[in-house]
């Protein structure tokens, strides 16, 4: 189990790390990373293809974060007891009496204490 967190953790970590560095080179001005390679004489076409890949970037590391994190919980989470099947209980026997005879048991009453 350790080794399978142990992955899910690294994937999520490198996921993460991935998510800034979009999110840092964007801006949301039209400058930053887009605005750097398309530059102003071809803004029809390069600014915006690259708006859209780093948009569309940015929301599909989000989703494989939630999912990496939500199967991590799922394949490495341990059974709780409310999940465990408790194990089966043994009485023991009532004792049997003879049919007609009085089954009531009287304790005997201390008597008080003299001072």
């Amino acid at each position: 189990m350790g080794t399978i967190f142990t992955l899910f953790m690294v994937l999520i970590m490198i996921s993460s790390i991935l998510l800034i560095i979009m999110v840092m080179a964007q801006n949301p001005k039209g400058g930053g990373l887009s605005g750097t390679f398309g530059g102003t004489s071809s803004a029809q076409f390069g600014v915006q293809r690259t708006n859209d890949f780093m948009e569309k970037a940015t929301w599909t590391l989000g989703g494989i974060i939630v999912v990496l994190i939500l199967l991590s919980v799922v394949l490495t989470a341990k059974p709780t007891q409310s999940f465990q099947q408790a194990p089966a209980k043994k009485e023991a026997p009532a004792p049997q009496t003879a049919p007609g005879t009085n089954n009531s048991v009287t304790m005997p009453i201390p008597a008080p204490a003299d001072k």
